[in-house]
């Protein structure tokens, strides 16, 4: 049987690695206000209360919506609470998601999320870089770094973290600033970072997935629901406990806007999984990763 350690240092501090992704909590397709406010404060503050200490956002959720809901929940913040934002990206008014990467935007962005959250220095900003979208490409960050960097020495920003990136950018933005974690696309189904998770691993950084069940268009395999019956699990529970067992520095941001998902998904680190079981899991990343979306 493996049981994973349900805690690993990051930016400073432990943290319990199922932390929580607030990206659910604005409107449709991230776009404005939730249909219900009430309920997104509630989840908010179950996740807390539920020993969530890591909570993932970025003010172009909503855009603002998410930010001014989560201060409206927590605020103030309790001490051991770390607020993980992201920077690189606007909305426009149609929805659309812009890439904002210039060293004006990145500032205003970090003032944004400062005014939005309430807070006078933000524990960590991941600069999202916008490369394909939800895959990587290659090219230098330095400039963006280089201005988060100058926050950072402003007492603005007290960690830097990258998301959507490869090895390499990695390496360039560690020879500007210190980087504390990485947040791409991974989950069971879509492991093409495989190797910089543990690279990452290897140097103490945080690898924090996005779209740890698939994000849109939720993970669909049928052999990993046939496992789930036989474990008493959801097929969700399982694919979350499938990365916390995957590698140690795997930090969970899975977003809902419901408290009853919530729940269930913390109980997802509950799970203690077979190596057997694990090597049927890793099988299903080989067999059904063409049919992810």
């Amino acid at each position: 049987m493996s049981h994973p350690s349900l805690n690993y240092p990051f930016a400073g501090r432990r943290v319990h690695r199922m932390g929580y992704g607030a990206m659910q909590l604005a409107g449709p397709n991230v776009f404005g206000p939730p249909k219900d406010r009430a309920a997104a404060v509630a989840v908010l503050r179950e996740a807390v209360a539920s020993g969530v200490d890591h909570i993932d956002t970025s003010d172009f959720y909503g855009p603002h919506v998410t930010n001014q809901i989560i201060r409206e929940a927590l605020h103030p913040y309790a001490d051991d609470l770390l607020i993980v934002t992201k920077v690189g990206a606007v909305r426009g008014d149609d929805g659309a998601w812009l890439a904002a990467q210039a060293p004006e935007d990145l500032r205003r962005a970090v003032h944004d999320n400062l005014r939005n959250l309430g807070l006078d220095v933000l524990d960590v900003v991941n600069l999202r870089v916008m490369g394909n979208i939800h895959e990587p490409g290659e090219g230098s960050i330095a400039p963006q770094v280089e201005t988060l960097a100058e926050l950072q020495r402003q007492g603005l920003v007290r960690h830097v973290g990258l998301s959507n990136v490869t090895s390499a950018q990695v390496a360039e933005a560690q020879r500007i600033t210190q980087v504390v974690c990485v947040q791409n696309q991974y989950n069971l189904v879509q492991r093409a970072d495989d190797a910089l998770v543990d690279e990452l691993a290897a140097k103490g950084i945080a690898y924090v997935p996005f779209f740890p069940l698939g994000g849109f268009t939720p993970i669909q395999s049928e052999a990993l629901s046939a496992l789930a019956q036989r474990l008493q699990s959801t097929p969700m529970q399982l694919a979350l406990s499938w990365l916390l067992h995957r590698s140690p520095n795997i930090l969970l941001i899975p977003g809902t806007s419901s408290v009853a998902h919530l729940r269930e998904n913390m109980q997802a680190a509950q799970l203690v999984l077979s190596d057997e079981v694990l090597a049927q899991l890793n099988a299903i990343g080989g067999s059904d990763a063409h049919r992810a979306a």
